[in-house]
């Protein structure tokens, strides 16, 4: 058996064992670490057969089992592939082709690769977005205030390539390792394009306060606290955070990545908001991030196996949650205040539906609702909504 083969049937035994309870990158990485006998390349080229399996599975199902693993490599890769020269040589001849003419050179329906086309949002492009599922999304970092230089510098003396996508903004190799090279979080914050823009209606429109007064500010879904950082820096630092999230874990996470992006907080408490439970809040405010637990379907071109193993039914369960969510947290929005809803999901349900749910409630008015479409530049496409409180 040539080590091709071999690879082929490792990765068939590897999808096949999964069953997507947890993130792929960690059932291949204990998989890998419970069999000892694969080298570094061998699990590199395993892993790449795999994700490509999960990029192209629902358009390549009525292919050989071989071919749902070797025709992924002619899809995604844009250089030529030993594995693909060996089992198709014509077809690695012709890796360089656009994938448009790679879809009609093997004939398969374009539309396939993502199957939810009628929740998908008519803001957003269905060709584009199911194509864009064939890439691997950018690394971007976001660069702190002040320290642009200086990251750009610490990248250049390391020999690492990247690309500006905006004054503040680097996109580089995906899995690049920048830990040896950067202070992560303190000078850059490894953040999706789309992510870097949900709040820039900030740019122009924020709470007036008097001079030397930081503006309360809460992020009711904190997570990590990727969007907390970003509003310090929108905000020039003068920001009184308050943090929430549903488990005692998920917010010692977020503490400890602020502590290392020294951006303070003010208050953080565990809630569970589909429960009305911010009894903690004894004041409102004048800025609420709420940025909901969602499908993360703008998300799969990242992890694909999210798309592998998604039940559209889930769609609504995110729905019923979304608005409970939003409309707990919004009451606690005081009058001119701005509330922010976001997600990373391309569904209309789970945005334009939960919108026009939330322009139901008393006192508050639409300001802007966009798609940040990051399918177009190798990035996480994105939802976000600005309402404010009459």
């Amino acid at each position: 058996m040539s080590k091709y083969h071999s690879h082929i049937s490792s990765a068939q035994k590897i999808t096949d064992a999964y069953k997507g309870e947890e993130p792929f990158v960690h059932f291949i990485r204990k998989y890998f670490a419970a069999n000892k006998k694969y080298g570094s390349k061998d699990r590199k080229a395993i892993a790449s057969l795999c994700y490509n399996y999960f990029r192209t599975a629902t358009a390549l199902i009525e292919k050989s089992k071989d071919d749902q693993f070797i025709l992924p490599v002619f899809l995604c890769e844009q250089t030529p592939n030993e594995l693909l020269a060996f089992f198709y040589p014509e077809l690695n001849e012709k890796i360089g082709l656009s994938v448009k003419e790679k879809i009609a050179l093997i004939q398969i329906d374009e539309q396939k690769l993502f199957p939810f086309h009628d929740q998908l949002s008519q803001e957003l492009d269905q060709r584009s977005f199911s194509l864009s599922f064939l890439q691997q999304p950018k690394l971007f970092l976001r660069l702190r205030p002040s320290r642009e230089q200086l990251v750009k510098d610490k990248l250049k003396d390391a020999g690492i390539l990247f690309e500006e996508t905006g004054t503040n903004s680097l996109s580089l190799k995906n899995a690049t390792s920048l830990e040896e090279v950067i202070s992560i979080n303190r000078d850059a914050v490894i953040q999706d394009l789309s992510s870097q823009h949900v709040l820039d209606h900030l740019d122009e429109n924020r709470p007036d306060l008097p001079p030397g007064k930081k503006i309360p500010a809460w992020d009711c879904c904190a997570a990590s606290g990727g969007k907390s950082i970003l509003l310090n820096d929108k905000l020039n630092g003068k920001v009184q955070l308050t943090v929430s999230d549903i488990r005692k874990s998920i917010l010692h996470n977020c503490e400890k990545r602020l502590q290392q992006a020294r951006v303070d907080i003010y208050r953080s408490f565990v809630a569970d908001l589909t429960q009305k439970n911010t009894e903690e809040l004894p004041e409102n405010f004048p800025i609420i991030i709420c940025d909901a637990p969602c499908t993360g379907s703008g998300t799969w071109g990242r992890t694909p196996e999210q798309l592998f193993f998604f039940k559209e039914k889930t769609i609504d369960e995110y729905v019923r949650k979304q608005q409970k969510i939003a409309e707990e947290a919004m009451r606690h929005l005081q009058p001119g205040g701005l509330f922010f809803y976001i997600t990373c999901s391309v569904f209309a349900k789970e945005n334009e539906q939960v919108v026009e749910f939330l322009q139901l409630q008393k006192g508050i008015r639409l300001l802007e609702a966009k798609y940040y479409k990051g399918y177009l530049m190798q990035a996480d496409t994105m939802f976000a909504a600005v309402f404010i409180r009459l």
